[in-house]
């Protein structure tokens, strides 16, 4: 392990420009914790937001060091000999990026932790395995789960202007007011329609024309080394991961059938369901199960893509009621427990039933009980019909 070259690649990368907008996340991390995770899908801005934190600590450069575990240079490198020789040389900052890259990463941070009087922040897939890993960090590390950009950070890194988010129930309570003040300053539904295509990801702003095949490059990556790597993967069945996406994309919601998605794919129930999970650890799907009141069952009631910049890059002729529901996952979903409902599309926190659906969308599937409608291609509800794009302001 040579601590210089590592060193010498860490001033290399804080040295570069990075973005200037920060992401929701980082105004809700407390950075006085000695060891702090950052979990997230690729591409969402983890690593912006290492180096945001790196570059407003005030430390000399030889203080900090920032490794990234899919350099070449960290191939065989133990973190805990790192941490070790950067502690002695006076270090203060271990930054670790892609740690679920380094193996046994949960041993080694435990040891570093115990042992060292040094702030560590990580990032990893969303797949990470905190809890379950050898060391059990879940006692010592804050874990953090960074989602894709809400509607809201899109309007901003957009338009310049700043917006509020809101919480759910005042959305529920006021959403005619609440709307009525974004309007003011844009055009909700021309955002939302941009949003949807383009604007799940941050690196929507370094190009337009490139976008759609750096996301097919977030997907690749993740399936073919992120799952494969931490669940250990047959590389040769990495293709059947592949073929349940595709099928999601054009598939309604409600139209998923197990045994036929089992036979599409070529795989047993069984083997179809891990499949499953993995892909919702990695945030490629979302895997909603029956809520209160639902007869038990140990399959998925919904499968739906993670969000609506999936079924752009995927599909030719995408599920527009898919998208309607993806989306709504994706932006409730994040800090609230959505499941599926049998009246209504959804129930969150086992107490709040949502039917989604387009402009003409009415209460009759509620079947009478309390609950509201979300509505796509409207600007402005009224009493318990509000606007789809709005769930995009949570956060």
């Amino acid at each position: 392990m040579n601590l210089a070259t590592l060193q010498k690649i860490s001033i290399q990368i804080l040295a570069r420009e990075i973005p200037v907008y920060r992401r929701y996340l980082y105004s809700k991390i407390d950075f006085s914790s000695k060891l702090i995770g950052i979990k997230g899908s690729r591409g969402t801005g983890k690593s912006t937001i290492l180096l945001q934190y790196a570059k407003s600590m005030d430390l000399p450069s030889s203080k900090i060091l920032y490794l990234s575990c899919d350099h070449p240079a960290m191939s065989g490198v133990r973190l805990y000999e790192v941490a070790e020789n950067f502690y002695a040389r006076g270090g203060k900052l271990l930054i670790i990026d892609e740690i679920h890259k380094s193996p046994n990463f949960s041993n080694e941070l435990k040891a570093i932790y115990d042992v060292f009087d040094l702030q560590v922040v990580f990032s990893g897939s969303s797949a990470l395995q905190i809890e379950h890993g050898g060391g059990d960090l879940s006692r010592r590390a804050v874990i953090h789960t960074l989602g894709v950009l809400s509607l809201r950070e899109f309007c901003e890194l957009e338009t310049k202007k700043t917006f509020k988010s809101f919480a759910l129930n005042e959305i529920l309570l006021h959403h005619e007011d609440i709307a009525a003040s974004i309007m003011k300053q844009i055009r909700p539904l021309e955002q939302f329609h941009n949003y949807c295509e383009y604007g799940c990801y941050p690196f929507f702003a370094e190009s337009l024309i490139g976008y759609p095949s750096k996301l097919l490059e977030v997907i690749n990556v993740t399936i073919d080394s992120d799952l494969c790597g931490i669940y250990n993967i047959d590389p040769s069945k990495l293709d059947k991961l592949k073929k349940i996406i595709y099928i999601l994309c054009s598939s309604k919601p409600y139209e998923v059938n197990v045994s036929k998605l089992s036979a599409a794919v070529g795989a047993s129930w069984p083997t179809l369901q891990k499949y499953l999970e993995r892909m919702d650890a990695g945030s490629l799907i979302h895997i909603l199960r029956g809520g209160i009141g639902m007869r038990a069952v140990n399959r998925p009631d919904k499968l739906l893509l993670d969000n609506p910049n999936l079924f752009t890059v995927l599909c030719a002729n995408s599920d527009i009621g898919a998208m309607r529901e993806s989306f709504f996952v994706s932006q409730v979903g994040l800090n609230h427990q959505v499941h599926y409902h049998d009246k209504g599309d959804f129930i969150v926190n086992d107490t709040l039933v949502f039917e989604v659906g387009g402009a003409s969308k009415d209460d009759s599937q509620l079947e009478g009980q309390k609950g509201y409608v979300i509505a796509d291609t409207i600007e402005v509800g009224f009493n318990n019909k509000i606007p789809l794009w709005l769930m995009g302001f949570l956060y």
